[in-house]
This record gives C-alpha cells, structure tokens and sequence, in this order.
C-alpha cells in the first residue's frame, strides 16, 4: 500500500512510498496531523545511494511491526538531504551536538513545532550489543510521551538554545596568514606512508588538494606539492578508483585507499576532476591527466542524461550487498580473459585466490610504480561482463549545486587540454539548467523528469555563479559574465546577513525552521560561503568594479573570523584568499591562425585569460605571428611573439620571501 510519498519525484522518497510506514514528505500536512492528533514526529534523513539507508529501511521500515508502532504513536516524516539542505544542516547541528557524530540515516525526534528532543543515526532492529534497538526506541519515547511529556518539550527547548547560533562580532580584517596556519594543520595530518591526511576513512577532499597546490606553486613550498601528489597517485593507485569503469568512490573505508565505500558521487568526481587537472598543470605529469580524462569519460558514459543534464550518484549496493557490482573472484577474471592473459592482468592489479575484500578482489594497483594502460582490451571485456551483472541503482535527480561543480570542472578541463569537447559539454549543462532550473530570475534546487523542486539554497545560487565564471574565463561571453552578475545580486538579496556578516544557508524565498544556519565549514563539498568569497574575489578582478571589492574585503573578513581556529577546514575560501593576495596575471592572446582551442592547453592556469581569432583595435597581430598580450600587477609588458612561463605551470611564482613584501 502506497503513503504519501508516491507523488514525490525524489527518487529516495520513492524508495520508500510502498513502505508499510505512513509516510509524509516535510510539509504543513505531517506538522498538522502531529499538532491535531497530539504525537512527536519521527524524522529520517537520507539520500537514494546510501548503503546504511538501506539497511535501515529493510530492517525497520519494511518490518510490519516497527511500522505498526510508527504509524500508531508517531507521524513519520521522510527527507532526501540532496534536496533539502537546510533541514538536514539543521537537524545535523542537532545530531552533532546530542551524540557527537553525524551521518545518515539521521533519525530524529521533534515535537510538533518542529522542535528536537532525542537523534541518533542508525539503528538496528532488536537491541543488541548494548545498542538500543529501533523497536524498542520507539515504545520507550512514545511512553515517554504519554506519561512525561512536559520533560521531552523541556528537553526540546533546552536543546533548541544550544544549537541557535550566538551572535559574533563581525571581523574587520582580512588575516593573510590564514593559509600558512592551515597548510601548517595539513602538514601535521598528512600520512607519509599511504598518503592522504588523518586516518581512515579517508575522503579525498579534493578542494584541500587544489588549496595546497596553489599554495605551493606561490609559496614556492615543493615539500607541500609533495603530499598532494602522494594522496593523488595513491587514491589513483588504490580501490577508490574503479579501475574498470573509472570514476571514484565516496571514500575509503582504510588507510591505503584499497577498500572504497562504493557510491560514487557527482560532486566528489566533479572536484576530483578538478583536482588533478590542476595537478597536472602544476607538474606536467601525464597520469593526472589522464585520471582527470577518465573520470571525465566516466561521467559521460555513465552520469549523463540526453540533454546534457548530470545523474546525482550511483549505489554502493546490488542485490542488498555493498560492493558486489564491483568485486572480483580470481577464478572469474581467468574464465573472462583466458589463462595466460588472466593471469598477468591479476598480477598486475592485485588479484589474488585470497582476495583482498571479504574473499573477493577490488582491482588496485597499490603495489605497482607504474600507472599504464597497456591491459585496455582485457579492462574493456571486464567492464562488458561487468554490465551483464544486476544493475546499480542511478539516483537521476539532478541538483543545479552539483551540476554547477561539474561545469566548472569540464570548462577548466578545457583550459587544460584544449579539447572542445569538454566545453561544449559544460555550456550544454549550462543551458539545462538555464531551461528547467531556473525561473523568473530563481533558482531551483533539483528537477527530475525536467520538473523542478523547491527553490535554491545559497550554495545553488554560489555554485551557479561560479559555474558561469568558470564558463566565462573559458569562453569569454558577456553572457555568462552578465547572468552572475544577476545571480549574485539575487544571492545577495535572498541570502545576505546584512548586520553579522557572511550568507544564509536558506533565504527569503525559502520557509522557515526552528533556526537560520549560515555554514562556512568546507566540508565533503566547500560551503556557500567559501565559494561566494571566491566568485566576489573573481568579478572583482575581472570587472573592476568597486561594488565587488568592497562585498569581498566584507566576506573575506568575516571568513577570516570563522576560519581563525581551525583554518585546514575553511580550504576553498583560502584558495579565494590566496587569488585576492596574488592576483592573477592578465593575458591576451591574438591567434595567426585557427588555432585557439589548441593554444589553451600552453596557457597557464592561474591567470585570467582570452585567446582571440581575430584582431581588434585593441589586439594586433605583431609581425604577422600570434601575439601575446601580458598584465600583472596594473603594468603591461609589451607585446610579443614569445610566451614562456618560468615554471611551465601557473606563469612565474615568487619565493615565500618575496611574497611576503608584497602582503
């Protein structure tokens, strides 16, 4: 029997719209009925891929009994956290604070008015090992309720004044040493052994990675380029990346990178694609760019819709089991590719009789120094039969946040490489969301089947912006300047804390809960705030215009005082800090010939640059040969035929002595 989520377009609420639970989606009905018939409001929080999610809803939310008491002493309330953020950063706060760790499922507890009183994550079933069932959690509360309900409310109350966030005085001054202590916090963290930084799970964060390069390349730091290239060959080398099908996993669940938690997300490709572009620039070294083009190719095979729109994630499990689709015996690689061919291909990757994963084999090349392709036929057969296997679930909502990352990822791509094909894919996307995402000026959040959802939050609008910018330095169009220009001036209207500083996570568009979060922490994917400072930091060297500068000496400020404690978690906002120190170059280059696409791939990354076809008054060709027009620092050099950049990477970089005049 369907509930009240059978008319929802997310695919994880569909996920349980033939659940025996009377579920609603989050809205005035459930709040209502809880108010009406006088009952606390369950709410879980998950998202379509996630493999404990899963285990839950098959354990609880499928069992008949569970559900009978849910229905009977609760209403149920069901949230995808990809569509509403604001609900899940508001309830996380809640989770964090009461246990001390966050993750999905969230199960929550609420009074009617919205108000927390007991979170927790996952439960099992039954009670065991001294871990409370989920059955048993749900008698004891509703007893709670009828007999004392007067604690609970307090209780609610109590936990509502410690999540409201206190009022800070806004900071005045941009700190330009922020990203020395954070590079200092990374170095302290970094696993010389097996790279990366922590201990497991490891999660690639990849906006450290670029943060630490460009750091490195200003600093002239090699020691700190060093442990970006460590973590990226290694999480290249290990089981995080499918060596099949390519791609990354969400994270490793050990040190080595060798076992991945298998969901592979848009965003984590989109920035990991980032990543070793950058890298790559930085050190000319082929495999990270054809790690950058693989998991490139990966996302138009796989996570891309016939308009050009990005799927949000593929599952971590088929047939109720986590990482079968991507799990190897020894045996079946030799009956695939016949004995002699089998036999150097698991040598080569790491498969074994033994396994190296609960008995089976996650293809690696942890043990290897050499990263090649000379095994394409044999990769290419295994991933033939491995699309015989039963299929992954596709979550194919598609999220203007995620979709935005991947824009900005494909156009520096093109920078990267000069092939079209990446900015032709990422001005396609660019119309996709033009069409279904946006209207009358408003971003939406997620459409599926071309119908969209709730209006945006701040990191759609941020990362919208962001994406045109990116479009812009690629493909220098008024247009795409012009429409984030609009978009930041919508950001500020709906979002702007005019008085504390910095933006909301929800605006004026958008309903209100029990709090207004304004979140600056560059976590799995770099906050609204980090990429808000980054997009004013931007369309103020661009445009010049002093509107701009003074909205990013008043955001770099007021994350300079967010970021003051503990400044390795605030990444991207010190990559925008290190642009406003050090801008970039400012080239102009006048093609002899059709050759601008092909010219991308000698210009460095961290400049500001336009490649033209054709002469203007402005722009003349010198001798009758491409012509390269330099600026830095509000002084051109004349024009010349010659381009050469003293480190082949960024364009010329000063010592740490040198910068540090200059600050």
């Amino acid at each position: 029997m369907s509930n009240h989520l059978k008319t929802e377009s997310s695919p994880y609420l569909l996920q349980h719209a033939e659940n025996p639970v009377n579920w609603y989606p989050w809205g005035e009905e459930a709040f209502e009925k809880a108010q009406k018939e006088d009952k606390p409001v369950f709410l879980s929080i998950g998202y379509s891929t996630c493999h404990w999610c899963h285990v839950m809803a098959h354990e609880s939310f499928e069992n008949k009994k569970i559900a009978e008491v849910l229905n009977r002493y609760f209403v149920s309330v069901k949230v995808d956290r990809e569509e509403r953020p604001d609900i899940d950063s508001v309830y996380m706060s809640v989770c964090q604070t009461l246990t001390g760790r966050g993750g999905w499922p969230m199960s929550i507890f609420l009074t009617p008015q919205q108000k927390p009183f007991y979170a927790g994550t996952y439960f099992p079933p039954v009670s065991h090992n001294g871990m409370i069932g989920f059955g048993d959690l749900l008698l004891a509360i509703a007893d709670k309720w009828e007999k004392n309900k007067s604690q609970l409310l307090e209780s609610a109350d109590q936990i509502l004044s410690y999540i409201i966030p206190e009022d800070r005085k806004l900071c005045e001054n941009i700190d330009s040493q922020l990203p020395e202590g954070a590079v200092s916090l990374f170095s302290r963290s970094f696993d010389r052994r097996y790279g990366g930084f922590g201990t497991a799970p490891k999660f690639p964060s990849p906006h450290n990675l670029i943060f630490l390069t460009l750091y490195s390349f200003i600093y002239h730091e090699n020691d700190v380029f060093q442990q970006v290239k460590n973590t990226l060959k290694n999480m290249r080398r290990g089981g995080i990346f499918d060596h099949i099908g390519y791609g990354f996993s969400r994270y490793s669940t050990d040190d080595r990178f060798l076992i991945p938690h298998f969901e592979k997300m848009l965003y984590d490709n989109a920035l990991l694609i980032l990543a070793y572009a950058v890298a790559y620039k930085a050190s000319g070294e082929i495999m990270f760019l054809d790690t950058a083009e693989k998991v490139a190719e990966y996302i138009f095979r796989e996570m891309t819709g016939p308009s050009g729109e990005f799927y949000s994630a593929q599952d971590a499990d088929s047939e109720g089991e986590e990482g079968k689709f991507y799990t190897w015996s020894y045996e079946e690689i030799h009956k695939i590719l016949g004995k002699e061919a089998g036999e150097k291909f698991c040598e080569y990757f790491g498969i074994t009789e033994q396994g190296n994963f609960e008995g089976k084999n996650i293809p690696n090349l942890l043990n290897e120094k050499e990263i090649s392709n000379k095994f394409e036929q044999e990769r290419k057969l295994l991933y033939e039969y491995r699309k015989t296997r039963t299929r992954l679930h596709l979550d194919n909502k598609i999220l203007t946040s995620w979709n935005s990352l991947m824009i900005c990822a494909l156009a520096v791509l093109y920078r990267v490489t000069g092939n079209i094909c990446y900015l032709l894919a990422a001005k396609k996307n660019q119309k996709f969301i033009q069409q279904y995402l946006t209207e009358n000026n408003f971003l939406y959040v997620s459409c599926r089947n071309k119908v969209h959802s709730v209006k945006g939050f701040l990191d759609d609008y941020a990362y919208y912006a962001a994406a045109l910018l990116c479009l812009f330095e690629a493909d220098p169009q008024n247009d795409y300047l012009q429409e984030a220009k609009q978009i930041i001036e919508e950001t500020e209207r709906q979002f702007a804390d005019q008085d504390g500083g910095g933006y909301f996570l929800y605006g004026t568009e958008n309903g209100n809960l029990i709090t207004r979060p304004k979140e600056t922490y560059d976590g799995a994917m770099p906050s609204g705030n980090s990429v808000m400072a980054y997009c004013l930091v931007r369309l103020s060297q661009i445009t010049d215009e002093k509107e701009y500068q003074q909205r990013v000496q008043k955001q770099l400020a007021f994350l300079s005082g967010e970021a003051k404690d503990y400044p390795a978690g605030y990444s991207l906002f010190q990559t925008a800090l290190l642009f406003y120190l050090y801008p970039p170059k400012k080239i102009t280059v006048v093609c002899s010939k059709n050759e601008s696409d092909e010219m991308w791939s000698h210009m460095p990354l961290y400049a500001e640059v336009k490649i033209l076809s054709k002469t203007t008054e402005e722009y003349q060709l010198l001798n009758g040969k491409t012509t390269y027009y330099v600026c830095e620092n509000h002084t051109c050099l004349p024009p010349s035929n010659e381009f050469t950049e003293e480190t082949g990477v960024f364009g010329k970089m000063m010592t740490k002595g040198e910068n540090k005049t200059r600050q």
